[in-house]
């Protein structure tokens, strides 16, 4: 996981059945995304949802009642693959709840979405947060590469909020 990939090593159907995003979130801003945080082939699919289909996922897959801001399917995970199998993965992200979170953070609508771009990019190659040194590594390298990207730390506000020692 460690190698980055080169462009041509990417796959990539972007999808907007809710076009809000559709002008500012762009292909081309989408692949630099994506590059950053890829460290191999991949095909991936980028869905921009409202909250009705962002609920139903999440409630159908997940057993969660309720919109999400990102969801990413895997379809490869956990499957031994030869090093030069691609990462195979859709990636959901709910306009609503991305607006929504954007605004209660204050930050913009772009610099939240390239966060949940680069955070199920790294879900679909494995990355996990379900405990925390797991959620440590994967928000360390999350942050780094955001800073690649000419963004600031997307965890700033919450480490700000924690009680001092």
């Amino acid at each position: 996981m460690s190698e980055k990939n080169s462009p041509q090593s990417l796959t990539l159907s972007v999808q907007y059945p809710d076009p809000r995003l559709k002008t500012l979130v762009t292909r081309a801003k989408l692949k630099r995304w994506i590059g950053a945080a890829l460290f191999a082939p991949a095909e991936l699919t980028i869905r921009f949802v409202d909250a009705d289909e962002g609920r139903t996922l999440n409630r159908d897959y997940r057993g969660k009642d309720y919109a999400t801001n990102v969801l990413t399917f895997a379809y490869n995970e956990g499957e031994e693959l030869p090093d030069d199998a691609p990462t195979v993965a859709d990636i959901i992200l709910c306009t609503d709840v991305l607006e929504r979170e954007a605004a209660e953070q204050n930050k913009t609508v772009e610099e939240h979405t390239a966060h949940l771009i680069v955070h199920g990019v790294l879900h679909a190659q494995g990355y996990d947060h379900e405990d925390d040194e797991e959620a440590t590594e994967m928000e360390t390298l999350e942050t780094e590469l955001l800073g690649t990207l000419g963004f600031a730390d997307p965890y700033a506000q919450e480490k700000s909020e924690l009680p001092s020692t």
